[in-house]
């Protein structure tokens, strides 16, 4: 009793500010390894032969090479991913290939492009409850092996409710309704999206990625023969090297259906595949376990909006975990927004008067790609890496969701 009336205590809304978000506490959740593999294009990159279940089976073995405990301790996985079939079967199975024992449960969550975080509040969540002390969330992607199909045909009774029917409507249709909407023009967004490339590409030549990426060992399949090989996978393939925004300006509109169009592919997210990992546990747990603390999760806020303007999501999630903390934007010292379109990622660092040199500082996934499941997990590890390279201390991240939502999240790192 005397735990929990402890630990209500810490999370009740008394104990916020930025005082309260630098504090330490025996029942924080922390972060230990926050991990990802290469970001590689669909159907042409270094993963595009790999099944989800390789992916997994991948990152379950580097998460046991860098955990150094017995993943026993492990009180449950909650994988995040949108467009793999049947998604339960394929990761408890990688699960127990990798080794991972069989008393460790596996869960699947979907909550399109924020699942990976979703899993990772899933497992916070279940940690901070007292159900479990150490906790994996995963976010995994296959867009080779699983392209995204569009949304489901809906009942007559459902669709005649406008919003409802928006919710199935093309990615891109929003990404235009917001360009059109909020003025958000073609020169600014091939100009925000040059940016990403060109941050994306001066981080991997600088060798910063190096401490996110973890080697894949996949199969490649030989043109020539037909034979499948193993193929060591180490570096994003999608960053375009050079990119301009002369260059990206040259691009034809990818939705001309839609009217005055501003979206192209060159400023709007890549179609990729990639898997990312992210170990939580209580802080009680990893100083016993004797294990570096990356970071602590303070919060995760998740709202609704019209789907007919999902891009702009971010920013009413942002202004979600501001209230809960009782923080500003001052109190952020990097910020990782999704770049699912660079029309609603734009329109988001306008909307909430974000100084644009603290997000997205090496590149987003304009340059890398969104592996939807993946992307929410990858953006901690992503972040996690920039706020050590610039002793940076509160990371947030954020995303649009599909069907017109958005989620954001707060840590703050040791």
């Amino acid at each position: 009793m005397d735990r929990i009336k402890q630990l209500a205590s810490h999370l009740s809304g008394s104990s916020t500010g930025p005082a309260a978000l630098h504090a330490k506490h025996a029942d924080d959740v922390v972060i230990t390894m926050a991990i990802r593999s290469p970001l590689c294009k669909a159907k042409k990159g270094g993963f595009k032969d790999a099944r989800t279940d390789e992916l997994l089976l991948e990152l379950f073995n580097r998460t046991l090479e860098r955990t150094k405990f017995d993943p026993s301790l492990i009180g449950d996985i909650c994988v995040g991913t949108v467009l793999t079939p049947s998604a339960a079967w394929p990761c408890r199975a990688a699960a127990l290939a990798a080794g991972i024992p069989e008393s460790v449960p596996v869960q699947v969550i979907n909550r399109f492009c924020s699942s990976g975080l979703m899993a990772v509040t899933t497992i916070a969540n279940q940690i901070r409850s007292g159900q479990i002390e150490v906790g994996l969330a995963v976010g995994v992607e296959s867009m080779s092996e699983n392209p995204d199909a569009g949304g489901p045909t809906l009942s007559p009774d459902v669709s005649s409710h406008a919003a409802a029917a928006d919710c199935v409507k093309s990615m891109g249709w929003t990404s235009e309704n917001v360009a059109q909407d909020f003025k958000v023009s073609r020169e600014d967004m091939d100009a925000f999206a040059a940016q990403s490339f060109q941050r994306a590409e001066a981080a991997a030549k600088a060798g910063i990625f190096k401490d996110e990426i973890v080697p894949f060992n996949v199969y490649q399949v030989d043109v020539a023969t037909g034979e499948r090989k193993r193929v060591t996978v180490t570096e994003d393939d999608g960053v375009r090297p050079g990119t301009t925004k002369d260059s990206l300006g040259k691009l034809r509109a990818a939705f001309p259906q839609w009217g005055n169009s501003s979206t192209t592919g060159g400023n709007a997210s890549q179609i990729t595949d990639g898997a990312a990992a992210v170990m939580l546990m209580t802080r009680r747990k990893a100083e016993q376990l004797g294990l570096p603390i990356l970071a602590k999760h303070a919060t995760t806020a998740v709202t609704g909006l019209s789907p007919r303007i999902m891009g702009i999501g971010p920013v009413s999630a942002i202004e979600g975990v501001f209230r809960q903390l009782n923080i500003t934007k001052e109190d952020v010292d990097l910020f990782e927004i999704n770049e699912a379109f660079a029309s609603q990622c734009l329109y988001s660092i306008r909307a909430l008067n974000l100084d644009q040199s603290k997000v997205n500082v090496h590149g987003g996934a304009i340059a890398f790609g969104h592996p939807l499941g993946c992307t929410g997990a990858r953006q901690i590890a992503t972040g996690l890496n920039a706020l050590k390279e610039r002793e940076g201390k509160v990371l947030l991240t954020a995303m649009c969701i599909g069907t017109g939502m958005g989620a954001a999240a707060v840590f703050v790192a040791e």
